[in-house]
């Protein structure tokens, strides 16, 4: 089969990734084998190509947004079947019996595994995946629109939980958007059903910002920039970490600040002031299963629509190069 191979982690302007022919995985008894339709481009990917994720196999195929039909079942597998439509996220496999597991906290399991990063991902014809850890698909969307989902969508929904607001308490409330990629222009889709005024900071004017303005911001600024509203809550998807001193100012008392990238540049030291009021800074680690099924849910109800910039797989260094300097409107996607 074909795939993009990561031999050695180097910045994405070398253009790293081999397009190349390697052995067609075949699925343990709990796995199945998915023939990959569509794999979105995330920045998790990009991290992992530039190295900021330390390397944990020799190489490895990248992608973790795989949308795609089960071509063969384990023979444990008793849950699926071939033929079905299905999504792999980020989150590949957990110990289920740590602490955190038994707790509900999966995301936090000390032996988590993760797709394209420890173990081969969807920049491929085909991927293996546990079963337990595979989701099947609403019809409602096509293969470039639901690859998205798998984790920009998936990572802001837990954002948007980690805000602390109950879905009962969205209407009217105040939340801002620091970073508008993949899953900003998901986030407000979410937040606007729910009744949310969202405030949106984003440094690319002609493709981010309009992009915002479209889906229904209340305000549209620079990423820099402080709302012109105090705000109840934000979330910060691009991974800067000199954004977080002016999103801090920018919270009302009692605000709280959610931090959604894996990766992120150091945060400068800040006058305590900006934290005083009971304003809370969290971060985002992973996601759950119990996430990824009530976010697909809930966007099927909305409906979530995503905007999709295409790549072929060969294409794949093309289309992270595109996302690293801001060049995608929406999410990229490479069709396989």
């Amino acid at each position: 089969m074909k795939a993009c191979v990561l031999r050695s982690p180097a910045p994405i302007d070398e253009r790293p990734l081999h397009y190349l022919d390697v052995e067609k995985p075949t699925p343990a008894d709990d796995e199945v084998l998915v023939r990959v339709r569509a794999c979105g481009v995330c920045r998790t990917d990009l991290h992992v190509v530039e190295g900021d994720l330390k390397p944990r196999l020799p190489q490895v195929i990248p992608g973790h947004q795989i949308v795609g039909e089960i071509e063969e079942i384990g023979a444990d597998v008793s849950t699926l079947k071939r033929g079905d439509r299905v999504g792999i996220a980020w989150l590949r496999k957990t110990c289920g019996i740590c602490r955190f597991c038994r707790a509900g906290r999966e995301n936090l399991c000390d032996r988590a595994e993760f797709n394209g990063w420890t173990a081969n991902g969807g920049y491929a014809e085909f991927t293996v995946a546990p079963a337990e850890f595979v989701y099947l698909l609403p019809a409602g969307f096509d293969d470039a629109q639901a690859a998205p989902l798998l984790c920009a969508g998936i990572i802001g929904y837990r954002s948007l939980r980690l805000t602390g607001i109950e879905k009962a308490a969205w209407s009217g409330a105040r939340l801002g958007i620091y970073g508008f990629g993949a899953a900003g222009h998901v986030v407000i889709q979410i937040a606007r059903a729910r009744g949310a005024e969202v405030y949106v900071c984003t440094r690319d004017r002609e493709r981010h910002q309009a992009l915002a303005t479209e889906l229904g911001a209340s305000w549209v600024g620079d990423a820099k920039e402080n709302s012109p509203v105090k705000l109840d809550a934000s979330i910060i998807f691009a991974p800067a970490g000199e954004l977080v001193p002016p999103a801090l100012e920018a919270l009302d008392k009692g605000g709280v600040l959610v931090l959604g990238g894996i990766h992120m540049s150091p945060i400068p030291s800040f006058d305590y002031s900006l934290i005083y009021g009971e304003r809370v800074i969290r971060s985002v680690a992973n996601n759950t299963r119990e996430d990824g099924r009530e976010f697909l849910q809930e966007a099927a109800q909305i409906p979530v629509r995503t905007h999709v910039q295409m790549f072929a797989l060969q294409d794949a260094n093309e289309a992270l190069i595109a996302l690293k300097h801001d060049a995608i409107k929406g999410a990229a996607v490479l069709v396989v």
